[in-house]
């Protein structure tokens, strides 16, 4: 968390009062609420009315797929297609997936290129066919683990001829590159406070007025009545500051990480050369100019290297990064992401994510660099050894 986040948490924390209770307490804590929701709204070109708090990324995500989809079919029973890019954080796929389960829907997996980016052809295609039967679109601003910005003015462009709403998971892009909720035309929108200098389990849906939208959690009636539950002021605070604090800061933090990520993908690419930058040119812009890649984002396959091999062996030496890919029943799994992009499933098993923010430093990448190439060898032969054959007899 952010210094002025921490203090506004720590603060508010130490007051009593519900939000949704009528005494002077309560009361103070409702103001509390309301001022973050505008605070909110300014930073991300939205109404405050448009603002719904919720724990964080992932409940933002189910309840605008499920939210969507229920309220989209109650008006029309043959709402029941979803279009969702293949590369979606599985905070959009599980619960997208889930209704085709449990609620009668059929998934569409939009593909995308080798770069991670949505093909949008195939949504114009989807859409011409079965108009009259999609629920809603989900296509995310920024890519979790390649860092591929994705068009999706475009795709608002695409959806709303047909009438069809689109949500897009905004949580790596918030305080990287510009988000203008009205701008964009997106009709609901994901953002989350951890990626921002705010405390863990608290964030936001965006969403218009006049989109259906169902209740996915029920109870007291809080937040436009589709997510009930006591309002955590002090997070909500915390969140409200940290995001304001992003968006001011913007401009400045993302030309500082650019050039830290430059240094850092030139010095992998020297000290490790057979390593294959996953997702845009860091340097490419899309047609209206605007950065093509995250700039805190640096994604590399290790040909011959196993990725959990390779982050423990970094963590080791100091240096945390990310595999990118899902753990299910404790099994790794090679990314959705990657394999959706045409990286064999070879390769993308030595996949690393790193990450900057606002903490990071040259020193940082120097560790980095400077701890990498005996990792990889290591790695690599720890590959080697897992695939030789077992001599012997059948034990």
């Amino acid at each position: 968390m952010s210094a002025a986040a921490l203090e506004a948490f720590v603060a508010e924390a130490g007051r009593t009062g519900n939000a949704s209770s009528l005494h002077s307490a309560g009361r103070a804590a409702r103001r509390t609420v309301e001022e973050s929701r505008e605070s909110v709204a300014a930073a991300l070109g939205a109404r405050p009315s448009e603002v719904i708090f919720t724990g964080g990324g992932t409940e933002s995500d189910n309840l605008a797929i499920k939210g969507i989809f229920w309220g989209r079919r109650s008006q029309d029973a043959r709402r029941t297609r979803v279009l969702v890019s293949a590369v979606e954080h599985h905070a959009v796929l599980d619960p997208a997936f889930w209704l085709a389960g449990h609620a009668g829907a059929e998934i569409t997996l939009l593909p995308v290129d080798g770069e991670g980016l949505v093909d949008l052809e195939a949504l114009r295609a989807e859409l011409a066919a079965h108009a009259d039967e999609v629920a809603l679109v989900s296509v995310m601003w920024a890519n979790n683990e390649v860092g591929t910005v994705q068009p999706v003015r475009e795709v608002v462009r695409i959806a709303h001829r047909y009438g069809v709403p689109v949500h897009t998971d905004a949580v790596q892009a918030v305080g990287q590159v510009e988000v203008d909720f009205a701008a964009s035309g997106v009709d609901a929108l994901t953002v989350t406070g951890h990626k921002l200098g705010g405390p863990v389990g608290v964030g936001a849906l965006l969403a218009r007025r006049d989109l259906p939208l169902e209740a996915v959690s029920h109870g007291g009636g809080q937040e436009r009545g589709v997510r009930s539950g006591t309002l955590d002021a002090a997070a909500i605070r915390a969140f409200a500051v940290a995001l304001g604090e992003a968006a001011a800061a913007r401009e400045e933090r993302a030309a500082t990480l650019g050039a830290l990520r430059d240094e850092l993908v030139a010095g992998v690419r020297r000290v490790v050369p057979d390593a294959v930058l996953r997702g845009p040119d860091p340097h490419a812009t899309t047609p209206s100019g605007a950065p093509a890649r995250l700039p805190a984002n640096a994604h590399f396959t290790f040909p011959g290297a196993e990725g959990d091999s390779l982050l423990y062996l970094l963590d080791s030496a100091g240096v945390q990064a990310s595999t990118g890919s899902a753990c299910q029943a404790g099994v790794p799994q090679p990314s959705h992401v990657l394999l959706a992009m045409g990286v064999s499933e070879t390769d993308a098993r030595g996949a690393l994510r790193f990450s900057l923010g606002a903490t990071s430093t040259h020193d940082d990448v120097t560790r980095l660099l400077a701890a990498l190439p005996q990792v990889a060898d290591r790695a690599r032969a720890a590959g080697l050894v897992a695939a030789r054959p077992l001599s012997g007899g059948v034990a």
